[in-house]
């Protein structure tokens, strides 16, 4: 059974048009269920895009719902993701700043037949950082502790072991050696989640990421990326700046053959090349650039 596509959307319709202009490239887009969610407007200059938002959504999905209200992007993808995924058992989530490569959903709905009974797998991703293949590593994919938010899919049992509260903060937060382990898939993960907890940010996918290092789970990750993310801008919910430290290499081969391994492991030097991108140098220049404009 093809996982169904479940699309997030809110006051981008032309970002809106070029995800779905990708999908359809892609073979089971046509067998796949469609979902698209889109949020309501925050303030009357919204409710003109929003409109074109629900226009472009009606001609390709009948499965539509429109919030009257804005819910925002966090409680928008729990709630609709929950939904979904209690039906269907799994789900393929997409958000409209996003572009598929031919073979995407290929590989997502390969990937997740192949891991649902490996309980150490917590989601599969469909973005991949640009990063080299260590010499001698057999497969498509890697493990890495920090699941992507971009392009991602999941199994009802794992989505059902999510505590979107957070409900051992007080404890988590007072044990520095926690912290710190939890830092290690990435220097900005403490402060992001804190930022949650102290009503700085709205962010669903940080709390995924703890959960996931809470239960000692892995994401399933591409080497060569299957998404791409073109929503860097003043109008993005999270990613304002222009500049993107997170840089890939998109599939061009669009092969539907992919290599999974049955007992796959974690890679430290994979995890390594990784961290990179999270590190605390990287996220300084980005910011400055954040800053300056540029």
């Amino acid at each position: 059974m093809l996982a169904p596509i479940v699309i997030f959307a809110f006051n981008r319709p032309e970002a809106l048009q070029k995800l779905l202009d990708s999908l359809r490239m892609n073979s089971f887009y046509e067998e796949s269920d469609k979902y698209i969610f889109i949020d309501g407007p925050r303030c009357e200059e919204d409710k003109a895009k929003v409109d074109e938002v629900v226009t472009i959504a009606r001609k390709v999905a009948s499965n539509i719902s429109i919030s009257p209200v804005n819910r925002g992007l966090g409680n928008s993808i729990i709630a609709g993701v929950s939904t979904i995924i209690a039906e269907y058992g799994k789900a393929i989530v997409l958000e409209d700043d996003l572009i598929c490569a031919p073979n995407f959903l290929s590989y997502m709905n390969q990937a997740l037949d192949f891991y649902e009974n490996d309980n150490k797998i917590i989601s599969i991703c469909g973005y991949g950082l640009k990063i080299k293949r260590p010499r001698g590593y057999v497969g498509d994919v890697y493990l890495l502790g920090r699941s992507s938010s971009w392009g991602w899919a999941t199994w009802k049992d794992r989505c059902e072991q999510i505590d979107w509260d957070i409900q051992d903060w007080n404890e988590f937060s007072s044990n520095k050696q926690m912290r710190r382990a939890f830092n290690k898939n990435g220097s900005d993960m403490y402060s992001m989640l804190k930022g949650y907890m102290e009503g700085k940010n709205h962010s669903w996918a940080i709390r995924f990421c703890y959960n996931q290092f809470k239960l000692g789970k892995y994401s399933i990750c591409p080497f060569i990326s299957k998404v791409d993310n073109i929503g860097f801008g003043e109008e993005a919910t999270n990613c304002k700046q222009r500049y993107s430290r997170f840089k890939v290499n998109m599939d061009i081969a669009h092969s539907h053959e992919f290599l999974f391994e049955k007992d796959i492991e974690s890679n430290k030097r994979i995890e390594k090349l990784c961290y990179r991108y999270h590190s605390i140098t990287l996220r300084l220049y980005s910011k400055i650039r954040k800053t300056l404009h540029i």
